[in-house]
């Protein structure tokens, strides 16, 4: 398995991987501006806007994501960002009021999505491995991971990573109480 940082030579393999996984929201939750209800119209009515805003996103210099690829098949993706370029995430109501510290050299692993036939096969555990030596590589102090710990988890529920995995690479808990709980690994 290879994973690499995704840009806008990813595209049609983001797409398709989205598309086998029957994801219509191209992993814009984050950026889009509208309340709950129109995300998921949006996602229901014109997934097609998603795809298309995910493009443009792949085509500026910045780090967007992971993508990990088994041959030439994506099999995996991972947000991973600057915390700062994902303010949506800070706001959401279990997260408003915590004092995470400052933004400033913070990578937030905003959403995870393994292609339903390569689930079990380590591709999240490749992601997040993968995502630990971006920061070091990038100079982040640190990354941060905000799963859904409650349990069992249906696969629709593990969309920002399951939290057994992060803690099994090293990430604590560092804000947040259960079932949402903050995680970082310092780097």
């Amino acid at each position: 398995m290879n994973v690499v940082v995704a840009g806008a030579e990813h595209g049609d393999a983001l797409a398709e991987l989205f598309e086998a996984s029957q994801t219509p929201c191209f992993c814009r939750f984050w950026h889009f501006e509208g309340d709950k209800n129109a995300w998921l119209e949006r996602c229901a009515l014109a997934p097609e806007k998603n795809e298309a805003e995910m493009r443009e996103a792949l085509a500026r210099p910045a780090l967007h994501g992971l993508i990990a690829f088994d041959g030439p098949r994506a099999v995996g993706w991972m947000k991973l960002a600057p915390r700062a370029t994902l303010p949506k995430l800070r706001a959401r109501p279990v997260y408003r009021a915590l004092d995470l510290g400052p933004d400033d050299g913070v990578l937030a692993i905003g959403c995870m999505l393994v292609r339903p036939d390569a689930r079990g096969t380590g591709v999240a555990r490749a992601l997040v491995a993968a995502a630990i030596e971006v920061a070091r590589e990038r100079g982040a102090r640190a990354i941060e991971a905000y799963p859904h710990a409650a349990s069992p988890l249906g696969p629709h529920e593990v969309w920002m990573g399951p939290a057994d995995l992060f803690a099994s690479l090293g990430f604590r808990r560092v804000a947040g109480e259960l079932p949402y709980p903050v995680l970082r690994r310092d780097v």
